[in-house]
């Protein structure tokens, strides 16, 4: 069993049942016995998609680009800068 939980900072996350603590990306170490459990599920695949699902209601869904793709629209950007001073 997995249990889904949040950090201070807002991020969620996951520990397997009997874990004492649990390190969030934002550097807390939180002690999972004393934090709010929001969903308990069976396994760890339930657990990241649980997890991957409450993010994306918080924040918006998340969108990834390539490293090309970043350079491309930097690129255009600036373009698009000039153009608009001139």
């Amino acid at each position: 069993m997995y249990y889904i939980f949040r950090c201070d900072c807002g991020r969620v996350l996951y520990a397997k049942k009997g874990v004492a603590t649990r390190k969030c990306t934002c550097g807390k170490t939180l002690k999972v016995k004393s934090r709010r459990i929001l969903q308990k599920v069976d396994t760890i695949e339930d657990a990241t998609y649980a997890v991957q699902q409450m993010q994306e209601k918080i924040y918006g869904e998340s969108v990834f680009s390539t490293a090309a793709e970043m350079k491309d629209n930097k690129f255009l950007n600036q373009i698009d800068r000039k153009m608009k001073k001139l």
